[in-house]
């Protein structure tokens, strides 16, 4: 705990990497490879971390207000994609960075998107409205092999080297999004995954039911 703190690890952060570890303890308890006597999480709770998150998701006008912005930020062309990305993520049901990154033509059928979740193998089904396709055209030209320029087809082949490209990416994305949401006076560090929680949190506002929006 002592070391990742001294790395600057937050305690959600925290908790998860030892529920992890408990839950590989446990499995090494039951595979007879560690000792009952041993386990140490009978006075180490993980519990005692607090992992309550702070304000994740703005309003449908604020989300509004990142096509509207058009201050440039130094010399970053990633500006523009990190606004498109933002809001193409909120239009098409808070679909998360890695999946965006990896989407290509074939994941667009009959004018819907259609891709597996990386993090959880699910099939996920969803219109694509027309300012989303239009987001989509724009980058026809530049894009190799996906429909954004993140990922390149000709450089990117191995697991580990879409992997750091896609952590290099999201910090520049996620970068200029923080800069344009203070400028615009949100009250939160903004990131593509708030276009995310801020999809789900205006259709729970809307009435839909949480079941739903689950799936």
């Amino acid at each position: 705990e002592k070391w990742l703190r001294s790395r600057g690890n937050k305690e959600t952060t925290i908790s998860l990497m030892f529920r992890t570890l408990r839950s590989a303890y446990n499995k090494a308890i039951k595979e007879k490879c560690a000792q009952k006597s041993n386990y140490p999480f009978n006075e180490f709770r993980v519990s005692k971390f607090d992992v309550s998150t702070q304000k994740r998701a703005i309003s449908k006008a604020d989300v509004l207000k990142f096509a509207e912005d058009t201050e440039p930020i130094g010399d970053d062309r990633y500006v523009q994609l990190s606004k498109d990305i933002f809001i193409f993520s909120y239009l098409c049901g808070g679909i998360n960075f890695t999946d965006i990154a990896n989407l290509t033509k074939d994941n667009i059928v009959n004018g819907r998107l259609r891709y597996v979740r990386q993090k959880t193998g699910k099939l996920i089904r969803i219109g694509i409205p027309f300012e989303a396709m239009k987001i989509i055209q724009k980058y026809e030209v530049e894009s190799i092999g996906y429909i954004f320029p993140i990922l390149n087809s000709k450089k990117h082949k191995t697991p580990l080297q879409k992997q750091n490209r896609i952590h290099k990416m999201r910090t520049k994305i996620n970068n200029n999004l923080k800069i344009i949401g203070k400028r615009l006076g949100l009250d939160i560090n903004v990131t593509t995954y708030v276009a995310r929680h801020s999809f789900a949190s205006v259709l729970k506002k809307s009435g839909v039911n949480i079941a739903i929006i689950s799936e």
